[in-house]
């Protein structure tokens, strides 16, 4: 995913300020794929200059405050593209993976710790998507924007999932050689 997309897709839920996307992208997208307040405004910048958004007309303008932006048709249909574009899945590029291949090499010290760190990281991330679907998605929820914003959801709960059934076999493992 880019960048520019994830920006596309969030201001065309709901025109926002760069501010407000930033805290957006901290409570929803974020979860998997993050940016941070400086590569927003770029982006931001970027997409405007090149005709795909715009910043929304003031009713009152008034020093200092937030521009708001909305998707242009051209940012809605470059977005409608980007979704029936084809792309390979990325390679995995977990350091923790590297650390246990390295661990092969010089022996485990202190790598159980860091697989138990990890372990509680995954169960905290997995409790906070578990809090979001009672939240954002009780029974009957079930419009076709509702359906697929739930699955990638579950997407990361699959994810957190299988992170902490492998971190608990990892552990197990090292727990045994030492």
């Amino acid at each position: 995913m880019s960048l520019p997309h994830a920006i596309l897709t969030a201001l065309l839920e709901k025109p926002s300020s760069g501010l407000e996307l930033t805290r957006r992208f901290d409570k929803s997208i974020g979860y998997f794929w993050s940016a941070t307040h400086q590569q927003i405004y770029r982006e931001l910048g970027r997409l405007e200059e090149a005709g795909l958004i715009r910043e929304l007309p003031s009713e009152v303008p008034v020093r200092g405050q937030k521009k708001q932006y909305e998707v242009l048709d051209a940012g809605s249909a470059e977005l409608a593209r980007w979704v029936g574009e084809s792309q390979d899945p990325k390679a995995v590029r977990d350091p923790l993976l590297l650390r246990i291949r390295a661990a092969a090499v010089v022996g485990p010290q202190g790598l159980a710790g860091e697989l138990r760190r990890h372990l509680e990281l995954h169960r905290r991330q997995l409790a906070v998507y578990e809090a979001i679907e009672e939240k954002d998605f009780p029974p009957g929820r079930d419009s076709d924007e509702d359906r697929l914003r739930r699955l990638v959801l579950h997407g990361g709960v699959g994810l957190e999932t299988f992170w902490l059934r492998w971190l608990e076999e990892a552990l197990a493992e090292v727990e045994d050689m030492t």
